[in-house]
């Protein structure tokens, strides 16, 4: 804990609980997503928003000025992140294709467990931030900072360059609000950013990711189809909604595929080690998503078998990635799904 957070919290009395659930709570959700950002991690940002709620709590009572609630609950969720940061192993949580170059080889099943990844996120946990029309200032909406892709590209700058990122890009705050809220100089946190975009721009040459269009006919068709192939097990159709050289990845698996011809070749290895599967359609990171469940053996349940985050480009589907068990067991629990369904 900052040592003002700790002194505050040891001269204050208690705050009013319910004065500081009115004004604190209302931010939860987008502090949330903020430590998303931050972490690459679903369960680290809700450790984190508990952290920032405690921290909060603890020193509301020597907050001078209420009206800036927001900015005093940023500044601490960023603190915690970075404490959060500091401890980990690993700083950067990645998607495979961010290690290695892609195989042709089919995986021994054994996870990468010495490799931290990133995780997916509930479109749910999105549906009461209102931002779809960010600050004039901002770059980036929030459906849009919170892409599988955007995420990945994130976990590669430093810290301080991701919070500064953040703040201005996608809050759209000034150099000058963010300085203040980090306790930088105006002229690093402006340093900071061109550092982070010029980063960014190696992923986005275009200055920022591609605008996520809502779903068209054309596109539910296309999802309907993934869906069918899936339960039928048809590598063929699947093959077809892909785009050339779309990637396929499966973390905590390492291995990663490029190209119909590849992802052809793994489909059909995989399919048969399978009866059946049962596709439920949700969002994750405001893209396209299902969870999927597996069976080996007719008549058995269906049990959890991944997390399927899915990215289109000209109509095609050009990015799968599949978060599969272990770690696909935590976001089923994330999404508040079911491990097991039955008929």
């Amino acid at each position: 804990m900052p040592t003002s957070e700790l002194a505050a919290s040891t001269t204050t009395p208690a705050p009013d609980d319910r004065t500081f659930a009115g004004l604190a709570e209302p931010f939860r959700r987008e502090l949330k997503a903020h430590c998303y950002r931050m972490l690459g991690s679903f369960h680290e940002a809700e450790d984190a928003v508990q952290d920032t709620y405690l921290r909060a709590w603890r020193s509301f009572g020597a907050l001078d000025n209420r009206s800036s609630i927001k900015a005093w609950l940023y500044r601490i969720a960023t603190n915690v992140c970075f404490d959060a940061l500091a401890r980990r192993r690993h700083a950067r949580r990645v998607l495979p294709q961010q290690r290695a170059p892609a195989t042709h080889e089919m995986p021994d099943g054994v996870p990468a467990a010495d490799v931290a990844w990133l995780e997916p996120y509930p479109d749910t946990e999105l549906s009461r931030v209102a931002d779809d029309a960010p600050d004039p200032e901002a770059r980036y909406s929030t459906r849009e900072a919170v892409r599988l892709a955007f995420i990945a590209a994130l976990q590669q700058l430093p810290p301080r360059q991701r919070a500064v990122l953040m703040l201005c890009d996608v809050l759209g705050w000034s150099a000058a609000e963010t300085a203040a809220l980090l306790g930088a100089s105006t002229a690093a946190v402006n340093s900071a950013l061109q550092r982070s975009r010029e980063t960014l721009a190696k992923r986005y040459p275009a200055g920022r990711a591609p605008a996520q269009e809502r779903p068209t006919g054309a596109q539910e068709d296309l999802l309907g189809r993934y869906m069918r192939a899936w339960e039928r097990l048809d590598v063929n159709a699947l093959v077809m909604l892909l785009k050339e050289d779309a990637v396929y990845a499966m973390p905590p698996l390492p291995q990663w595929y490029r190209g119909r011809v590849s992802i052809a070749a793994f489909f059909n290895w995989a399919f048969r080690l399978y009866d059946s599967f049962r596709m439920t359609p949700i969002g994750a990171n405001g893209q396209p998503a299902f969870a999927a469940y597996a069976r080996a053996t007719a008549g058995e349940p269906w049990t959890a078998h991944s997390i399927q985050v899915l990215e289109f480009e000209a109509g095609a589907i050009s990015g799968l990635t599949l978060f599969a068990k272990p770690d696909s067991l935590r976001s089923f629990a994330a999404f508040e799904l079911p491990l097991v369904v039955s008929d």
